[in-house]
């Protein structure tokens, strides 16, 4: 079956810094096969079996932690899962819009928290608008000082969870090269 992984703040502002050659090492070490980096900022598309999952992530997240020193965060989705998420109804109705960024943030685990959608947070300009269990879509405007909100507050807070958040455009790259696959 084939997985992708996002790994939280790998290679971002300074955070974790390492060489995508390995990260792809450490997950062939965890057991993982045809592993493949997307961008620099810690996407990996892999196959492994389909059952086992929940301690496939766990070998993922140790092998990490002994590379980076600590554990990063890693959200697991299937390529179904991802497919699902690039397709989402919602994000087609803003998609292409002036002074619109579209993201998804991918929750760690099961929400602790299941908010009343959608929520605003005027002063980052941001608005949660769906989610789909363990994933959450958010549609950034232009603040007053003229720059994009920050979701990560916002997503962690609310859903009292761990999050990793990539724009829309990142996760429909991702999604298309598993397709061509």
């Amino acid at each position: 079956m084939t997985y992708i992984a996002f790994l939280r703040a790998i290679n971002v502002g300074g955070h974790a810094t390492v060489k995508m050659t390995d990260v792809r090492d450490a997950f062939v070490a965890a057991g993982c096969r045809n592993v493949r980096s997307v961008i620099q900022s810690g996407n990996v598309i892999f196959d492994a079996p389909a059952s086992g999952r929940t301690a496939l992530e766990t070998r993922i997240c140790q092998r990490l932690a002994a590379l980076i020193g600590k554990d990063p965060g890693v959200c697991v989705r299937t390529a179904r899962e991802l497919e699902s998420v690039a397709e989402a109804g919602p994000l087609r109705r803003f998609s292409g819009a002036p002074d619109v960024k579209l993201y998804v943030a991918f929750l760690g685990g099961k929400p602790q928290r299941s908010p009343r959608l959608p929520l605003r947070d005027e002063r980052e300009a941001l608005e949660v608008f769906a989610s789909g269990g363990r994933d959450v879509i958010i549609i950034s405007r232009k603040a007053k000082n003229g720059l994009y909100g920050s979701p990560y507050g916002i997503v962690e807070k609310t859903f009292g969870v761990a999050a990793t958040i990539r724009n829309l455009n990142t996760v429909s790259r991702i999604a298309a090269l598993v397709a061509a696959a």
